[in-house]
């Protein structure tokens, strides 16, 4: 008699027969096994399989030890006769059979044994030129849509074993499947399935990445997540994150490698993309949670159980629920009695429960040692885990637009969010634990939360606006990003906020200053070189502005004057109400001569002329820069137009750092005198010096 423990009872069902119950001597052979199995179904299998087929499907069984008293154990046809069967209904002729074959065909695909005797029997094949030859039959052969999406169901499927490789698929699959994603209006379940095929045809092979890119673009499928239907949203996404994908470990991955600058144009479609990838969070950020759903409240037990390691619970349910509800407050929940009613504003909705819980399942030790550290302080100073990332993830949405449509010429995409495939999860888990930071950094209370959330903003819009390539970057930046600095850079933005609003209150002062300079200037008159026909140096002559700033006053001089001219042997005059312009450089008159292109550089950048009614020109060649600034600035002023010389530049920054230090000084008090005191007399003897000699 063998151990009770080797004899499992177990039911037996076969279709067409009642189920019966058996015992089974795991010690014995496992033919044995089947034999009595067999035996007992006998009338049964003869009128629909061979007992050979049977036995080949039982055998298979690697998991025995896995059966179970009460387990019910299902007979079915071999994988090789089903496959048979299935392959000679899909070959047939009629539609319904077809169709029926290919449904069913959708379901089997899944199972391994099945899939390795339908590819051995060539089904696969038979399943491509299907797909191949669809665009021929489609217009007349009745269900061809329903008939196509089982067939690219099965396809998929089968080829997801692994069983052979993505590379032996023909061009003509590629081209025909490549089309249905790009036609406008396709049915549905067809275009989430050549949406996956395609993806898998990228993840697994070089050769076909190449190809899939020549035979679709961004452009097209850029539209298909911008649909309502979710899993098209998702289908396309995943599909286009592969198409950007630079090496076959990336692919694999799903990682992004948006190293190098892009286009415009394709900086608007990474963009779009990135919008639509996070409209996806939509939906859970707007789906409130039920405090009466057992399910979703077994989710914050999780985050408890994993903080708390509380596998074991007390006995008592008032001991119970007392320790829950401390466990709970720890974890920094606003409702520690039921917590599920923290989930219920929207948004963030359950999108921060889908945070919390990854944050705690795939960053383990980071949760634990963030709600323990907290747990470990004064009360005043902890940092509540629960609040702090439902409103941070609040503030994420906020940041990112989640749920807004994509704006229309915007290329503002983010290259790290590229880099994961799980990269808003990452991206709050990178965010929880800069706000835990900077909460100790603050050393912040309860009253402080507003405070160290609005800092912490703060923090996040300035690592974005620096476009980290990577989350990994991000970090650094973030890092980099501390209390400290961040109070740093507030104080120096409103330093130089304050300095451009003073430079502007007094940089009107300024200009008019250096205006009225230089109209003082031209009141003193200067001298000027008269220029021959052959560009030779032959008299001096002399121009000087009225006083009343009303006529310009000018002659020719003999020589080169040592002070001011008199108005009265300036016997040409100019009425400043007639000038319309003034010129520099080549676009003077007397630049523009025959030979005048022959003057050395010097003499164009010193050249400028005065325009006058009717139509004449008063042409001017500076000593030097100096009085060339001087005379444009204040024939400028004159006009009543901007001074834009380089002169001006210079004086305005002088005399605004002048007024600017001045301004700050602390001179209450302190009488200025009006006239600068005397220079004193000079030593008797300058005996005082030291000779370094």
């Amino acid at each position: 008699m063998p151990p009770a423990s080797d004899i499992v009872k177990v039911a037996i069902e076969w279709p067409g027969a009642n189920a019966q119950l058996i015992e089974i001597d795991q010690k014995k052979p496992l033919a044995s096994i089947v034999r009595e199995v067999c035996d007992g179904f006998l009338t049964v299998m003869r009128s629909s399989s061979s007992l050979i087929d049977l036995c080949v499907s039982v055998c298979v069984l690697q998991n025995r030890g896995d059966i179970k008293n009460g387990s019910i154990l299902r007979l079915a046809i071999s994988p090789m006769r089903a496959a048979r069967q299935l392959l000679e209904r899909i070959q047939s002729h009629g539609i319904d059979a077809r169709l029926e074959a290919l449904k069913e065909l959708a379901k089997l695909s899944a199972d391994p044994s099945f899939a390795t005797e339908f590819i051995n029997m060539e089904g696969l094949a038979t399943l491509a030129r299907l797909v191949e030859s669809g665009t021929q039959y489609e217009s007349y052969i009745p269900l061809f849509g329903e008939m196509l999406a089982f067939t690219l169901t099965a396809f998929l499927e089968l080829m997801d074993h692994g069983i052979i490789s993505w590379d032996l698929i023909s061009v003509s699959f590629i081209k025909q499947i490549a089309a249905y994603v790009n036609q406008p209006m396709v049915d549905v379940s067809i275009l989430q399935r050549s949406l996956a095929i395609l993806e898998s045809m990228v993840l697994n092979s070089h050769s076909l990445y190449q190809r899939v890119a020549q035979e679709t673009t961004v452009t097209q499928l850029i539209t298909h997540p911008q649909v309502s239907n979710q899993e098209i949203q998702t289908y396309a996404i995943a599909l286009i994150n592969a198409l950007f994908l630079k090496t076959p470990e990336d692919r694999r991955h799903h990682i992004i490698r948006v190293n190098r600058p892009v286009k415009a144009e394709m900086a608007h479609q990474l963009y779009v993309l990135q919008v639509l990838t996070f409209n996806l969070l939509e939906e859970r950020m707007m789906t409130k949670m039920d405090p009466n759903d057992q399910t979703q409240r077994d989710i914050i037990f999780e985050l408890r159980r994993i903080a708390f390691d509380g596998d074991s619970d007390p006995s008592g349910t008032e001991k119970r629920k007392a320790i829950y509800i401390k466990d709970y407050k720890m974890l920094g929940f606003t409702n520690p009695v039921n917590p599920a009613i923290d989930f219920t504003q929207t948004p963030p909705g359950m999108l921060a429960l889908d945070n919390m819980l990854y944050l705690a399942k795939v960053h383990q030790d980071t949760y634990i040692r963030i709600v323990l550290e907290n747990c470990s302080r004064e009360d005043k100073h902890e940092c509540p885990f629960g609040r702090s990332a439902i409103e941070l993830t609040r503030m994420l949405c906020d940041i990112l637009q989640v749920g807004e449509l994509p704006n229309e010429g915007c290329n503002d995409f983010h290259p790290m969010f590229f880099t994961h495939e799980r990269a808003w999860e990452e991206f709050f888990c990178v965010c929880i634990q800069l706000l835990n930071k900077t909460w100790k950094e603050m050393r912040a209370t309860a009253e402080d939360f507003n405070k160290v959330m609005t800092v912490v903003r703060e923090q996040i819009t300035r690592a974005l606006a620096m476009k980290p390539p990577s989350l990994e970057q991000l970090r650094v930046k973030l890092r980099s990003l501390s209390y400290s600095e961040v109070l740093r850079l507030r104080q120096s933005e409103r330093m130089s906020q304050d300095d451009f609003h003073w430079s502007q209150r007094i940089q009107p002062e300024i200009l008019e200053l250096i205006k009225q300079q230089r109209l003082s200037r031209l009141c003193e008159g200067s001298c000027f070189r008269k220029l021959g026909n052959r560009r030779r140096q032959e008299k001096f002559w002399f121009c000087r502005l009225s006083l009343n700033h009303k006529v310009l006053h000018y002659g020719d001089l003999d020589e080169s004057p040592q002070g001011e001219v008199p108005f009265e042997l300036l016997t040409d005059t100019i009425p400043v109400s007639d000038i319309k312009a003034v010129l520099t450089g080549k676009d003077c008159p007397h630049m523009k001569e025959k030979s005048a292109l022959k003057q050395n550089k010097e003499v164009l950048e010193l050249a400028f002329s005065i325009l006058y009614d009717p139509d004449e020109a008063l042409n001017f060649v500076a000593t030097n820069k100096y009085e060339y600034c001087i005379w444009t600035d204040g024939v400028s002023a004159l006009l009543g137009k901007e001074l834009g010389s380089d002169l001006t530049r210079s004086d305005l920054d002088t005399l605004m750092s002048m007024e600017m230090k001045l301004r700050l000084l602390d001179l209450e008090n302190i009488a200025i005198p009006e006239a600068p005191p005397p220079v004193p007399k000079e030593p008797s003897t300058y005996n005082f010096t030291y000779n370094y000699g």
